[in-house]
């Protein structure tokens, strides 16, 4: 996504409200515009990929050994696998959307909304911008959750490293959350989602980083006792170390479905990722390709860490891979992985959330279109770089929304069960039916056909795995809730 795709014009308000105002060529492209009346979109195949791995490798893989442990050794990869096959399904289908009509030239859809307003509409629309918007929400509490761990995993392996394991070296992981959320703020105020391409990519190479350092810490674990733990049904049920009652396995199989669904999250901004690629080829192939390569290469990591990181820990597999303190040494690799994830995620936030940003920044300035506090830009010159677009409205509500993630995430930091439950509850509405009956609405598929019939097998088959998930995760809050002290050291 090159930097000439972030300015815009005020004739298509579906991006943010708050754009530079351009001569509009005659809609039907020329070199410098798009059909649309926009500056030429430059992503490619290897950009988008780089935003879907950034938004799929995310915190999600390091949960996997967990997931893996509740599963077994058959179930565990084998939900992994199909769970990536739907998602690459859906996202073609999902992808086809983009344009209303012709594949080429029909009506662009800007964003995952416009897309079900122009195939579906009607009250669909309002469920689908409720789900997809909370989901967004949720994924920010959940990255500040997981990134506050990294950051008192570090502090914590020094602290075990210099006191040789003989301090339980508590703190409170309260002032990392605090920390990140002000790093959000800062990079909050960045106006557009293609104009973070660059942080996007930097992301994306930090999450290859910590999910190689888990990957090869899996397998030194695995070479250092020689042997490969673990069941083919996942953790025992008993009284020994490590064993669950009956119930708990139930559940936290349940839980371990909305963990790999967390996991495999990605489709909720599809279409945004999809609206910077040039054309031609058209834009829902290079998306199918970009969304080939991105599933591809994250399965093979989710497998090999899922996989490697319970075969070196088997039924005692922590629910976060590098903070779980499975590993102790060597403490300044741990270091480096933890640090590569508070990075990462920093990006990943703001992959996700421009689009809720945009919605609500949009709503405003069309309710209220005369406000100078919402609409007016101040550009600050920066000496030896363009100067930055700055507007009082995205500060203030921008800041807001960080902050309430922030104080949320302070009194449910709970990684796995979040995890689960933003998985369960984004997977089924926004990766399978909203797609699924896009596609079947724009393709004119007959009802009770072969492939309608299928489509809907799929569907339910779905929502029945999400309805189990969000069982499980919420059976877990309500036991975390139960031990939980808000603001005391652990």
């Amino acid at each position: 996504m090159g930097g000439n795709t972030a300015t815009k014009t005020q004739n298509h308000p579906h991006h943010q409200a708050f754009d530079i105002s351009i001569p509009v060529p005659p809609q039907g492209g020329s070199k410098c515009y798009d059909d649309d009346g926009r500056l030429k979109r430059t992503g490619t195949v290897w950009t988008s990929s780089a935003h879907i791995i950034t938004a799929v490798i995310g915190s999600g893989v390091l949960s996997l050994a967990f997931a893996t442990a509740q599963l077994g050794w058959i179930a565990g990869p084998a939900v992994m696998f199909l769970f990536s096959l739907v998602t690459y399904y859906t996202s073609t289908l999902l992808a086809a959307c983009y344009r209303s009509g012709d594949p080429v030239t029909g009506k662009r859809n800007y964003t995952y909304m416009d897309a079900v307003q122009s195939n579906l509409g009607g009250f669909k629309v309002k469920v689908c911008g409720i789900i997809q918007y909370l989901n967004l929400f949720g994924v920010a509490i959940g990255y500040t959750i997981a990134a506050s761990i990294s950051m008192k995993a570090i502090k914590k392996s020094n602290c075990f490293h210099e006191t040789r394991r003989k301090n339980l070296c508590k703190m409170s992981s309260n002032p990392y959350m605090i920390m990140f959320g002000v790093a959000e703020i800062i990079f909050s105020q960045i106006p557009d989602f293609d104009q973070i391409w660059w942080l996007s990519i930097v992301a994306a190479v930090m999450s290859f980083t910590y999910s190689t350092i888990g990957l090869a810490l899996g397998i030194g674990k695995v070479a250092e006792t020689g042997k490969f733990r673990g069941s083919l049904t996942g953790v025992s049920i008993g009284t020994g170390i490590g064993a669950v009652t009956q119930t708990q396995k139930i559940w936290r199989s349940f839980n371990a479905l909305g963990n790999i669904a967390f996991a495999y999250s990605y489709s909720l901004i599809l279409i945004e990722i999809q609206d910077t690629i040039k054309s031609p080829p058209s834009e829902a192939k290079t998306m199918k390709k970009a969304t080939l390569v991105s599933v591809t290469v994250t399965t093979i990591f989710y497998m090999l860490c899922g996989c490697m990181g319970y075969a070196a820990f088997g039924d005692l597999a922590p629910g976060n891979l590098l903070t779980g303190f499975g590993f102790y040494n060597p403490f300044w690799l741990l270091d480096i992985a933890n640090a590569a994830i508070v990075i990462h995620l920093v990006g990943a936030y703001q992959v996700y959330c421009q689009p809720l940003f945009a919605f609500v920044e949009k709503s405003a300035s069309d309710r209220f279109p005369e406000s100078k506090f919402i609409t007016k830009e101040i550009q600050i010159p920066i000496p030896g770089f363009k100067s930055l677009k700055f507007n009082l409205f995205r500060l203030v509500w921008r800041s807001i929304f960080v902050i309430l993630t922030t104080i949320i995430s302070m009194l449910m930091p709970f990684f796995n069960d979040v995890a689960g439950i933003l998985g369960a509850f984004g997977f089924w509405p926004l990766t399978v039916y909203f797609p699924v009956e896009m596609y079947i609405a724009q393709k004119k598929i007959p009802k009770w056909s072969t492939r309608w019939l299928s489509l809907q097998i799929l569907s339910v088959a779905c929502l029945i795995i999400s309805v189990a998930a969000a069982a499980g995760s919420f059976a877990g809050v309500v036991l975390d809730l139960k031990v939980y002290k808000p603001f005391k050291s652990s």
